[in-house]
């Protein structure tokens, strides 16, 4: 362990970005019992920030509120959705720097590997930004000379995710993308070691202009109680995990019946 402690909100140029409270329908908040976790600078070995510690409460709010915004979200114009989603991929390309900063301090890849992700990151943002102008249905000939079979492709609701530590803004950024290009609300889980780095993509969100309640985070340490509620809540339509395959079996028995 080095004797030197990290002063990461000191290194960062805008401060702000260094979030340890939760998102939820557009409000930044504590846990309800105020418990918090430690996020560790694995070189250090010194505690870099302690981040609110969310339970299936919190989460299960942050669900709802998904659910509440994201209606008006899918009914917005796709180009007005993709002119967002610019804005944010335009947002973090502009706070490169301070976002590997954070992205060291709590991972540990070396600097110019972090400015990588970041932009490997911002990639899938912007992306998939572009691909909201083109949700295209299709036409398919039908079994009777009077038929014709008709497709649709709509937001399927509220999304979720589980991420991993090691790429700590990329696996963010490759599946919340996709779901708010389509017009669903999205609710994140990011890993315990490494939450600051999608606090602060969400904050360089809301700046971008998504609504309040299409996208939540909730850092927690209690992953087991955060998965159950993102399989096991009704409203809730898609989870994206990454991850070991023990535990995508787990969530895929918890997912089950609904």
């Amino acid at each position: 362990m080095l004797d030197q402690k990290t002063d990461l909100a000191g290194m960062l140029s805008d401060p702000t970005l260094l979030e340890t409270r939760g998102l939820i329908a557009g409000e930044w908040v504590a846990a309800d019992d105020g418990a918090t976790f430690d996020v560790i600078n694995p070189a250090r070995g010194d505690v870099v920030a302690r981040v609110a510690d969310f339970s299936r409460t919190e989460t299960a709010r942050a669900i709802e509120a998904a659910e509440a915004a994201r209606h008006a979200w899918a009914a917005r114009p796709a180009k007005e959705r993709a002119q967002i989603l610019r804005k944010w991929y335009d947002l973090m390309m502009a706070n490169t720097e301070d976002l590997a900063l954070i992205l060291t301090a709590e991972m540990g890849k070396p600097l110019a590997e972090s400015r990588g992700e970041i932009a490997y990151g911002a990639s899938f943002v912007e992306w998939f930004g572009e691909e909201a102008k083109r949700i295209y249905g299709e036409t398919i000939p039908g079994h009777q000379a009077d038929k014709r079979i008709t497709v649709l492709r709509q937001p399927i609701g509220v999304a979720a995710s589980i991420t991993p530590w090691n790429f700590p803004n990329a696996m963010i950024a490759r599946k919340v993308a996709p779901a708010l290009a389509a017009g669903c609300g999205f609710v994140a889980r990011p890993a315990a070691e490494t939450p600051l780095s999608a606090l602060a993509m969400a904050v360089l969100a809301e700046r971008a202009g998504v609504p309040k309640g299409v996208l939540s985070i909730v850092p927690s340490s209690r992953s087991s109680d955060i998965g159950k509620e993102f399989c096991e809540n009704p409203l809730v339509r898609k989870l994206s995990f990454t991850g070991s395959t023990e535990v995508g079996r787990i969530l895929l028995r918890q997912a089950a019946d609904q």
